[in-house]
């Protein structure tokens, strides 16, 4: 690295910082917590225990929202100013050491680019992942267990814990369908880019005449959301079915119909729970992937009203993501419009890059 690639390494941190500054206000933080100290020096306050909760937890994250981002922009300024002594002095040492550094200081910034999208009232929240194979029998199914693999690895490289809530098995291969929750920091907040259709390029190892196939799978991704946030959902708005439950590969049916199949009428959203003996505890978690689905889904009109994007299919034209193994090997994007090599690697979970740059890609678009 050069002087002049450095300065304009400066340069560009600089204007992500003014974004992000844009998207933050600081100001704005420091309002609003000066404004929860004036609650919290009102006795009254306290004696709503579940209103002071819902503040302190606002409190917390705005404080360490704050701290985060003073701490990158003050590097980035002390950098700068450092650099500028440095040139001044002729101080070929501290020069050389900044430049060593700058790979850190550009991931510093780079985390606080993607806190800036981790800031949403459910960011923080567990996610309801699910799996659904498009057209395409066998072929999609065997993609969406790849899928499934794909986020157990990546939930696992993250330290978060993966529950699944039903499994149903492929006629002859994969899975016609999966849903799973996913516990941990920010998990919703990470995988709501996972939204969408996803589409893979291989030579079929079903196919004896080893030809190219395209298969395309669907992954739903909804936050677990708290009791306090209200999704009214009458009797006559479902219809309930029960089913007997099974295992992987169709293994250990139960002799009781305790697996549940929740159909909302007006959205024809279904979700399915089997993951316990308990046809009551099936029916409460089935209500509670419901609820995160049309939470999910008012969020997804409003956006697309603001947007105007259309409602998206299974097939052609849809995918956000390219998974292309033949005849080449890349992971495209259609968001972040980034391409990736490591097509093995991230198909094994190695998905933090990918993500991460589709968050900065919005994050841009603000």
């Amino acid at each position: 690295m050069d002087n002049y690639e450095y300065t304009e390494l400066l340069k560009e941190l600089t204007s992500k910082m003014q974004n992000i500054t844009g998207v933050i206000q600081p100001e704005k933080i420091k309002a609003r917590l000066s404004e929860i100290k004036g609650y919290e020096n009102d006795p009254d306050f306290w004696n709503d225990a579940a209103n002071a909760a819902v503040v302190q937890k606002e409190k917390t994250q705005l404080e360490r929202k704050l701290e985060k981002y003073f701490a990158a922009r003050n590097r980035l300024e002390d950098t700068a100013e450092l650099y500028e002594m440095a040139q001044d002095e002729k101080d070929d040492d501290s020069i050389e050491l900044l430049y060593a550094e700058a790979p850190q200081l550009s991931e510093h910034i780079k985390k606080m680019e993607i806190e800036v999208l981790l800031s949403n009232e459910t960011d923080s929240s567990n996610a309801i992942l699910s799996i659904h194979p498009g057209a395409g029998g066998t072929e999609s199914q065997d993609w969406a267990s790849i899928l499934l693999r794909m986020y157990k690895r990546y939930a696992e490289r993250k330290g978060y814990s993966v529950e699944v809530l039903d499994y149903q098995v492929g006629d002859e291969a994969g899975i016609k369908d999966v849903s799973l929750i996913i516990r941990g920091e920010n998990a919703y907040g990470y995988l709501k880019v996972e939204n969408g259709i996803h589409r893979l390029v291989r030579i079929s190892p079903f196919d004896s005449n080893a030809k190219r196939h395209t298969s395309f799978s669907s992954v739903m991704v909804s936050p677990e959301i708290d009791d306090d946030i209200n999704i009214e959902i009458e009797d006559k708005d479902i219809r309930v079915d029960t089913y007997r439950a099974s295992g992987a590969g169709g293994q250990h049916v139960n002799k009781t119909e305790s697996a549940i199949r929740i159909t909302h009428i007006k959205t024809g959203i279904v979700v399915q729970c089997q993951n316990d003996r308990s046809q009551h505890k099936n029916r409460a978690t089935a209500m509670k992937m419901l609820k995160s689905r049309l939470y999910e889904l008012e969020l997804e009109a409003k956006k697309a009203e603001q947007e105007g994007i259309p409602k998206s299919e299974i097939g052609w034209g849809h995918q956000i993501r390219s998974y292309v193994m033949q005849p080449y090997q890349q992971v495209k994007d259609n968001r972040s419009n980034e391409a990736y090599s490591n097509v093995a690697a991230i198909l094994d979970g190695d998905l933090d890059d990918v993500i991460e740059d589709v968050l900065i890609s919005f994050t841009r678009e603000r």
